[in-house]
C-alpha cells in the first residue's frame, strides 16, 4: 500500500510517499481501506513536533478517516469485513490501509454518508459538540461569537451552535468567509483585521458586542493571539470563552477581566475527553448522527486533494485559505 509519511522533523512539502507493507489488524483492532482522510491543524503541528502526541517515525499525518473495513482482529465483534466506518485514528490516516482500535474509536456510518462527509466528521463536530454542550452549557436563546467561523472547528461550531438554539455571530479574517459561515446558518457575522493593535482590538471588542446585542454569552475561540483578548471583553456577566486553539499564537490574556465579568475561561481538549470518558463521547457522537440524519449538520468539504499531494492539502490549512473542510482522497 501506498502512504505519505513523515520521515523527520519538517513542513508538509517534506512529507515523503512510499511503497508500505499491508496491515494486519491485532487482537482488538481493525484494518480499514481508507477512502478519505480530513486534514486538522494537529496534522500540520504533529510533522513539526509541536503537537501534544509525538508519534514514532515514519508516521503518516491524519488523524480521521472513512473507508471500509478490511479485516478485524480477534474479539472484534462490533464491525465486520465491508462495513462502511469512520474512524479516529490519531495519526496514520494519510495511507492506504489504516489500522486503529475497534474500541470507542470505529463507529459505522449511515449507508448515506459520503466517505468525505464521513471523514470530516468525527474531530471538527466532535470537538465543537463537547465544547457547547459539555464545556459551555449553552443554552437556547443565548449569543455565541465563533473566531476562525470559516474554518473545520469554526464551521462545526456555527451549525451546532444554531442546532442548540443560540444567536450565532461568525467572525472570521474576510468577507468571504463570513459570507461562507453565514451560509452555514450564522445569523450575522463581522470581519476582524489581520493584525491588531491596541486601537483594533477595542474597536474589535466593539463590535462584537454591538452584533451581540451588548455582548456576548460565549466565545468559541478558535483563533488566538490578539483576538482572544478583544472576545473576552466582549463577554456578558457570567459568560464562557471557549479555548480552542491557537493558529494565531498563544494569548496573554490579563486575568482581571475574568474577575471583572465573573466569567469562565474554559480549556476544550476533546482528544482527552474522548480517552477519559469513551461513554459520554459515544453519546455525543450518536447525537451527531441524529443531526446528520435530521439535515442540521453537514460536513462541508471545500477541497480534495489526491494522496500524493496531502502535503500541499496540509499547507493549505496551514496558511489559513480553508473553508470549510480539506480532505484527502485516495483514487
Amino acid at each position: 500500500m501506498r502512504a505519505l509519511l513523515s520521515k523527520a522533523v519538517g513542513q508538509p512539502e517534506d512529507l515523503v510517499l512510499e511503497e508500505v507493507p499491508d496491515l494486519t489488524p491485532g487482537p482488538g483492532e481493525i484494518v480499514l481501506d481508507v477512502k478519505a482522510a480530513a486534514v486538522n491543524f494537529p496534522d500540520a503541528l504533529m510533522i513539526q513536533d509541536m503537537y501534544q502526541f509525538k508519534p514514532p517515525r515514519p508516521f503518516a499525518p491524519g488523524g480521521e478517516v472513512a473507508g471500509v473495513v478490511r479485516s478485524v482482529g480477534d474479539g472484534v465483534t462490533a464491525v465486520k469485513p465491508g462495513d462502511r466506518v469512520l474512524a479516529s485514528t490519531g495519526s496514520g490516516g494519510f495511507a492506504e490501509q489504516a489500522k486503529v482500535p475497534a474500541a470507542g474509536r470505529v463507529y459505522k456510518i449511515p449507508d448515506k454518508m459520503p466517505f468525505d462527509e464521513a471523514a470530516s466528521l468525527l474531530m471538527t463536530y466532535g470537538t465543537s459538540h463537547y465544547a457547547l454542550k459539555d464545556r459551555a452549557h449553552i443554552q437556547p436563546g443565548e449569543s455565541l461569537l465563533v473566531l476562525g467561523a470559516a474554518g473545520g472547528v469554526g464551521l462545526a461550531a456555527v451549525e451546532l451552535g444554531k442546532a442548540m438554539g443560540a444567536k450565532v455571530v461568525a467572525a472570521a479574517s474576510s468577507q468571504a468567509k463570513v459570507d461562507f459561515a453565514k451560509a452555514a446558518g450564522a445569523d450575522v457575522g463581522l470581519v476582524y483585521p489581520q493584525t491588531l493593535d491596541k486601537d483594533a482590538q477595542k474597536k474589535l471588542a466593539d463590535d462584537i458586542k454591538e452584533l451581540g446585542g451588548g455582548g456576548v454569552d460565549v466565545v468559541y475561540d478558535g483563533v488566538g493571539g490578539d483576538y482572544a483578548e478583544p472576545a473576552i471583553r466582549a463577554l456578558n456577566w457570567e459568560g464562557r470563552f471557549l479555548v480552542i486553539g491557537f493558529p494565531a499564537g498563544i494569548p496573554r490574556v490579563p486575568l482581571n477581566l475574568a474577575l471583572l465579568k465573573s466569567c469562565q475561561i474554559v480549556g476544550v481538549f476533546w482528544g482527552a475527553f474522548v480517552a477519559r470518558n469513551p461513554k459520554a463521547n459515544a453519546d455525543n457522537i450518536a447525537d451527531l448522527f441524529r443531526l446528520y440524519d435530521a439535515g442540521k449538520i453537514k460536513p462541508r468539504v471545500s477541497k480534495r486533494f489526491p494522496l500524493e499531494r496531502g502535503g500541499e492539502a496540509i499547507r493549505e490549512l496551514m496558511d489559513r485559505k480553508a473553508q470549510g473542510k480539506i480532505v484527502v482522497v485516495m483514487e
